[in-house]
């Protein structure tokens, strides 16, 4: 991402501006239901998604949801109300949550309410915008199409990714989201100039420790901003906290004009702190318990992360899916806004090809001719009729053998599998539970051994010599397994464990191949 300077833009407009609260801006505590708390105000009633604070030294922050009738409000608590009573002092501050902006808060962790929570002094110098901000118009918008690399194989060859675009990462629990998004990271980081912004809603405070970590021994932490508002929270702070990370993303784009990375880890996770906002309040749920606005809502967020003529916003989210069920109503609608889609497949990871994507279902509306070029296309679209061939054959030869297949049959299924296993990949990531050495493949090695793999150049190299390895000129013609402890059993990438050695056949098709190729 290189930090060009650009023609000035005008910033994303912010919401229009308050009216100051009057002297007489103090209300009491009517009724308090978990995070859901009443207050009427007798001269003065707050705006909606103003913040209110009680408590004893006013630490209990509130933000306005509805104005019930002419004195009482409801709202939703973003911190935890143990000790709020009714008839407690409110203090309306007449302003919405506000997240700081600046050169200073780079190499630095945030929360919800803009507070740093890494142990070190708040940054000073910096400017507090709020967090409700509406999408840059299209007069503004960049229609300019451009390829935003990785160095991952197969997101690189089979499903590129949009720069100033959305790409979502789908995937049930422990298929490995989380490690992607940290490769993803890593390469990113020490390759390319600009601003990275991560932001954690709803998953695990050790991840957000671990990554803080890794991140600082990498040296990458200099050109990063991290927000988080974990599964610990209440639901109010995980369901805004990805607007405080996206008004950091929009000062960088439209102040400074450089190009940004924005990693949000886990887009259901708001979805999900939404719907339990939506439940509080009372709001009739909608299609299998989810909110009725899940749809304006993500709209909300996802349409701020645009690419304009002062720089562009580049997201990769992950996304955690129900039962693995692509059908669910909230990936159908994160679908929608995206650019490029992978789908973790669960068979894969049981096969231990990693990383687990499903190179079928996984799709990019960058895989054009016009945008990736016609031999990349070409080689993409081959890949993807042998895989497709393979995967229709897989019944007839768990059934009938190998041996029963056409010969162009035969040759089909062994480059499927030759290519499935070239596009697996050691992670840095992974390095110390693999022992492999995480390898960085450019798009042009990429292609080359597709190619030769499509070509039968390699029809006499044992398939576990193609397998987690980097370019393919690392092909071991004895076809020795990469050096790295054997897995534990049962271990995932979602659980950061060890990627195995080799890929074991998991199913008779597969069985039926390597008895066969044996």
């Amino acid at each position: 991402m290189a930090a060009t300077v650009r023609a000035p833009t005008a910033p994303s407009p912010a919401a229009p501006a308050r009216t100051p609260p009057s002297p007489t801006a103090q209300g009491a505590v009517a009724a308090i239901r978990g995070s859901v708390v009443d207050v009427r105000f007798e001269h003065h009633l707050p705006q909606i998604t103003s913040v209110l604070r009680t408590g004893i030294k006013g630490e209990i922050v509130i933000e306005v949801m509805t104005q019930m009738d002419a004195s009482h409000v409801r709202g939703i608590a973003l911190t935890p109300t143990q000790g709020l009573a009714r008839g407690m002092q409110v203090t309306d501050t007449g302003l919405p949550l506000r997240a700081p902006v600046g050169k200073n808060i780079i190499s630095r962790m945030f929360d919800v309410f803009g507070r740093a929570i890494d142990r070190l002094p708040d940054p000073e110098g910096v400017e507090w915008r709020s967090i409700h901000r509406v999408p840059p118009p299209l007069a503004e918008r960049s229609t300019k199409s451009e390829v935003f690399e990785t160095g991952i194989k197969a997101i690189d060859v089979l499903v590129p990714l949009e720069r100033g675009g959305k790409a979502g990462l789908f995937g049930g629990a422990g298929v490995g989201k989380t490690v992607l998004l940290t490769e993803m990271i890593h390469n990113m980081l020490g390759h390319r100039q600009g601003v990275s912004i991560f932001c954690g809603i709803g998953e695990r405070c050790r991840e957000g420790e671990e990554l803080y970590r890794d991140m600082k021994t990498a040296g990458v932490l200099k050109d990063m901003v991290m927000v988080f508002g974990q599964m610990n929270e209440p639901p109010g702070s995980r369901f805004r906290v990805g607007q405080t990370a996206l008004t950091m993303a929009e000062y960088f784009r439209d102040d400074e004009h450089r190009d940004v990375l924005l990693l949000i880890d886990n887009i259901f996770r708001f979805i999900q702190a939404g719907m339990e906002v939506s439940g509080l309040m009372g709001q009739m749920p909608s299609q299998l318990g989810y909110q009725p606005t899940m749809s304006t809502e993500l709209s909300g967020l996802e349409e701020r992360i645009a690419n304009t003529r002062a720089g562009a916003i580049t997201s990769i989210q992950a996304v955690y899916v129900p039962a693995d069920d692509l059908t669910d109503p909230a990936a159908v609608h994160v679908f929608s806004h995206l650019s490029a889609s992978i789908v973790l497949s669960r068979k894969r990871a049981s096969e231990g090809l990693y990383p687990a994507i499903d190179l079928l279902q996984s799709n990019s509306k960058m895989a054009t001719p016009g945008i990736v070029g016609d031999r990349h296309y070409q080689v993409a679209q081959r890949i993807r009729r042998t895989l497709a061939r393979y995967d229709e054959l897989k019944d007839v030869i768990a059934m009938l053998g190998l041996e029963q297949l056409s010969p162009e049959d035969r040759k089909a299924v062994a480059r499927a599998r030759r290519l499935e296993r070239f596009l697996t990949q050691p992670f840095y990531a992974t390095e110390q539970f693999t022992g492999i050495k995480g390898k960085l493949v450019s798009l042009a090695d990429s292609l080359d051994g597709c190619e030769r793999i499509l070509a039968d150049e390699f029809k006499d190299t044992p398939e576990s010599a193609l397998y987690m390895i980097g370019a393919i000129s690392e092909v071991k013609k004895d076809g020795a397994p990469p050096k790295g402890p054997a897995p534990a059993a049962g271990a995932t990438s979602g659980s950061k464990g060890p990627a195995p050695a080799a890929a074991a056949p998991s199913t008779p098709a597969a069985a039926a191949v390597a008895h066969h190729e044996s």
